[in-house]
């Protein structure tokens, strides 16, 4: 199983698609469902590191093409125990944003599992942010909180999350994510899962109104900003995870379906591939 950490979210400021970059570069969901309980349940350990590296052949925010063709690359270090405790460091790359490594991210979180066989989950965390370039980043703060629900042969699952970014500015993100899990190939310490999954995104969207008025028979542009909340993109992950021993490896495909706007027009299906590495170091 493969842990990511980040956040994934979309406020949209139409002055300048740097402001809209800003907040999407944070991507991915934190405490992937399961992954917590399923780390715990197989290796029965108290405390343990978790390193990954993941890359993704194309970088879409919000499911959108900002025109720029680059991959981009995500480490992280993770510290979890068998209480629910977790400490995470990370990172992200890109190929062809100067500079390179966009920012650095420190999380700590704590999730716990209740119910006679475990199968509800409430987990909720906070992160800070250090930008490599400190100009337009009006988040350097989040706080995430959800819950989930699995079947008893957990093979099924499903949460719902909710994230708050804050700083110079603020905004906030609804998460649906329901997963399936499939055994293809399973010998000793060998398993090869398939665990497609579905994400639904709804976040608060700023949008930049221009209003033409006359002044003294002279024309004069304003500018009327519009919070909304709203669906932003539903994605799609197909990934095929392969666990050998303490590694774990991951080669996926990933489908976006970005939602339009009132401001948008022509929205593309997007898709990318990732490959993630990751090794699991028991302590």
């Amino acid at each position: 199983m493969i842990l990511s950490s980040g956040f994934l979210t979309y406020s949209q400021e139409r002055s300048t698609e740097n402001q809209e970059d800003e907040v999407d570069e944070i991507i991915d969901s934190f405490l992937e469902e399961d992954v917590v309980d399923e780390l715990i349940q197989d290796l029965n350990a108290f405390k343990f590191l978790y390193v990954s590296v993941n890359y993704n052949r194309d970088t879409y925010f919000s499911g959108r093409d900002i025109g720029i063709d680059q991959h981009n690359i995500r480490p992280q270090i993770t510290y979890m125990d068998a209480k629910g405790f977790m400490l995470s460091v990370s990172g992200m790359y890109y190929s062809k944003f100067v500079p390179k490594w966009d920012y650095s991210a420190a999380t700590i979180g704590y999730t716990r599992s209740f119910g006679n066989n475990k199968l509800f989950r409430l987990f909720g965390s906070g992160s800070r942010y250090f930008y490599s370039k400190e100009v337009d980043n009006p988040f350097h703060y989040a706080i995430s909180f959800g819950s989930g629900v699995k079947n008893k042969k957990r093979t099924l699952s499903t949460q719902l999350s909710g994230t708050y970014l804050f700083g110079d500015d603020q905004s906030f993100q609804l998460t649906s994510s329901s997963h399936a899990s499939f055994i293809l190939f399973k010998k000793k310490t060998n398993t090869l899962k398939l665990k497609p999954e579905l994400n639904i995104i709804a976040a608060q969207q700023t949008f930049e109104l221009a209003q033409v008025q006359f002044e003294n028979g002279e024309r004069v542009v304003g500018y009327l900003e519009n919070d909304v909340f709203g669906l932003i993109n539903t994605q799609i992950n197909i990934p095929l995870e392969l666990s050998m021993q303490s590694f774990d490896f991951e080669l996926g495909y990933n489908l976006n379906i970005p939602t339009a706007n009132s401001t948008e027009s022509n929205l593309k299906v997007t898709g990318y591939f990732n490959f993630s590495v990751a090794y699991l170091f028991d302590l």
